[in-house]
């Protein structure tokens, strides 16, 4: 696979936003109520292009290029998905949208949470795909292969789609090895977000993949933690979460192709219309 492959046929209007100290690229696709879209670690937004037709069907698509990724340069400080989270917090007000919808996967759900977590005034509803909360439920195989991930690996990367991508259209394609660095570093740290999810007010999907970077039996820590997957939901769905929150845990994926699945857009679109109870 290509990341040609994971490109949208048609276009969207491309912009950027001076926003938070970095110069922050978007692009917005169809019409309806705005939803922020994230892309997984080493993408682009382009990584969605085989579902934003779907998803652009429905609501206006802000597909936004999180630092040192795709087409935003990096600058000078860590990733970190709560610096992160703090641009698209201020995208939002650059855009002047009122509450939109925030949907991430994999790095770009992390940053959903952290969004979340840090400016709830700002969302309406929140999707989090393939999104771990704590380090600790990543598989230790998994943990181990990001523990090689330096700009050394470079050279090793250049026939994935995620260098193809970069070398397309990052500003300054010899940052391959920087972002390899950052995102190791970023990957090393230890973390565990479960008290501030705890909290979250906003209505909430959690969705993972079947054979995903953890097992499933942590996303439903998650939903536990939302109040979800306590107790017999009733008859007319009266003891479902308090807070609107639901669990999806999406067949025949894995952490490495449910971005391009329409389960997911699907999931996606069935949580976002639903009224608000």
């Amino acid at each position: 696979m290509t990341a040609t492959e994971w490109t949208a046929e048609s276009a969207g209007s491309g912009q950027y936003a001076d926003v938070n100290g970095i110069n922050l690229y978007y692009e917005t696709y169809g019409a309806g109520r705005p939803m922020i879209l994230l892309h997984g670690g080493l993408g682009s937004g382009e990584m969605f292009g085989p579902i934003l037709p779907t998803l652009a069907d429905h609501h206006q698509v802000i597909v936004v290029d999180l630092q040192g990724h795709g087409r935003t340069a990096d600058i000078d400080r860590p990733i970190d998905v709560r610096l992160m989270a703090d641009d698209v917090a201020a995208l939002i007000d650059h855009l002047g949208l009122r509450k939109p919808d925030v949907v991430g996967y994999s790095l770009g759900g992390g940053v959903a949470f952290q969004v979340a977590i840090r400016h709830p005034e700002k969302v309406g509803r929140l999707v989090t795909a393939s999104a771990n909360i704590s380090r600790d439920a990543i598989y230790p195989e998994i943990l181990q292969q990001q523990g090689q991930v330096s700009g050394a690996a470079a050279e090793f990367m250049k026939d994935t789609p995620m260098y193809e991508l970069y070398q397309r259209v990052a500003p300054r394609p010899e940052d391959f090895p920087r972002l390899l660095d950052k995102i190791g570093e970023a990957m090393a740290e230890d973390f565990d977000f479960s008290e501030e999810v705890r909290g979250l007010q906003m209505p909430t999907l959690v969705v993972a993949a079947d054979a995903d970077m953890a097992p499933p039996s942590h996303y439903v820590e998650v939903f536990n933690l939302l109040d979800g997957g306590l107790r017999d939901g009733g008859w007319m769905g009266e003891a479902r979460p308090k807070g609107g929150h639901a669990l999806a845990i999406l067949p025949g994926l894995t952490h490495y192709d449910i971005f391009l699945s329409p389960l997911l857009a699907a999931v996606t679109l069935a949580f976002l219309n639903q009224e608000t109870g």
